[in-house]
């Protein structure tokens, strides 16, 4: 793909309505960890990769990323929530074409769909992931918006850029871009989809 985008992958948020000691983004999830396989997903792109997380979970990733591609935030900073997050990885790769924002707790994201929408991101200033009319992640925003990407702050994310700009819903048959995990329940009905995904692969 000539048009390249830089994966924003965020892992700095507290995950507090999980409620275990552990981390949601360090819980099993296949032969790796829930944040683990949402990277794997998109170290698979081929397409350049941040991430932005914190110091407790960097050590997660360490075997995955170069120390050059993990941006660690200050607790203060990760406090300020999804947006603060997201202005950081964008500052980070301030010369990419374009950025698309992948929660970390997404681990169903597939390479396929994240590429989907790099493409459509050529075409369009904002571009989505989206199953049977559903609205869902990554969400891609091109160079011209860095100026406001890099502002965010709080726990609403890119949502208000989103609603002042023409946005693209690219169309994946991948369910996945609709997951992410904030309960332990939601946990166990993802690892139940993965499985579920794996042995329909080995059949066909």
């Amino acid at each position: 793909m000539r048009f390249r985008p830089t994966i924003v992958v965020l892992a700095a948020g507290l995950g507090s309505r999980f409620g275990a000691q552990e981390h949601k983004l360090e819980q099993p999830f296949g032969a790796s960890t829930v944040l683990g396989t949402t990277l794997r997903h998109a170290l698979e792109t081929q397409l350049p990769v941040v991430l932005v997380t914190t110091e407790a979970l960097a050590p997660l990733v360490a075997r995955q990323l170069a120390r050059h591609d993990i941006v660690v935030l200050p607790a203060a900073d990760a406090a300020r929530g999804m947006g603060a997050s997201i202005a950081t990885g964008v500052a980070e790769r301030s010369g990419a074409s374009g950025w698309l924002i992948l929660p970390g707790d997404m681990p169903l994201v597939q390479p396929a769909s994240i590429l989907a929408v790099a493409g459509a991101l050529e075409e369009h200033v904002i571009a989505f992931a989206q199953y049977r009319g559903r609205r869902g992640h990554p969400v891609g925003f091109s160079a011209e918006l860095y100026s406001e990407l890099v502002t965010l702050s709080g726990d609403e994310g890119a949502r208000r850029i989103v609603a002042r700009y023409p946005a693209h819903g690219q169309e994946v048959d991948d369910r996945g871009v609709l997951v992410d995990i904030d309960t332990p329940a939601e946990l166990a009905a993802a690892r139940a989809a993965a499985a579920g995904g794996e042995a329909e692969s080995a059949r066909s």
